[in-house]
């Protein structure tokens, strides 16, 4: 049993994209509830989100979507959660998910995806969190961003280390593998910092 008890998923919204990003979040959701690790995502119904959220269920696992009431009322949240938290604004709700989660994963998306994943890394490297961080490269989709994050160090706007804030995992099953053998969680900064 892994010692991540919730994972966060950061992950597109929407569902007119390639097969294999829709199959990589099913089967990241099927696996999350096979090895009891909760769910912890943005709460919506549609794109990924919601077949990510779908599978954890189906299989019997625990969801907890953060989700602000403005999308909440714009009827995106996804009522068959096992937690819905609504929250004032999206920068709430990029903090409730920090805090209830044990590390972070992140899939194909788009704005928002890399809305998330960059102040998660940036919370990081501020030492605001010290919880790991997976890229999860579905069949290379992550190229472009490692490719300018490997620029953004050569050309000495972040230091080398930058590189480690993240680990680059090529699938699901990789993904899975790496959270098992993670240490207990880290203990983090006091959650009013983020």
């Amino acid at each position: 049993m892994s010692a991540i008890r919730r994972l966060c998923v950061y992950c597109g919204s929407s569902g007119a994209v390639d097969a294999q990003y829709r199959a990589a979040a099913a089967e990241l959701g099927a696996r999350l509830a096979e090895a009891r690790i909760g769910l912890v995502y943005g709460g919506g119904r549609v794109g990924l989100m919601g077949l990510l959220a779908d599978a954890v269920l189906a299989a019997g696992g625990t969801v907890t979507g953060v989700i602000p009431a403005d999308l909440r009322d714009a009827e995106l949240a996804h009522r068959g959660v096992s937690e819905l938290v609504v929250v004032d604004s999206m920068h709430e709700r990029k903090r409730v998910m920090a805090e209830r989660a044990d590390a972070f994963a992140v899939l194909p998306g788009g704005i928002g995806t890399l809305d998330e994943t960059f102040e998660i890394l940036s919370w990081k490297q501020l030492r605001l969190h010290a919880k790991p961080i997976f890229l999860v490269d579905v069949g290379g989709y992550w190229a472009p961003l490692r490719a300018l994050l490997d620029h953004v160090v050569a050309s000495g706007f972040a230091a080398p280390q930058t590189r480690e804030l993240l680990q680059i995992v090529p699938n699901v099953a990789a993904l899975m593998t790496r959270l098992a053998q993670l240490p207990p969680a880290p203990a983090t900064i006091a959650a009013h910092r983020l």
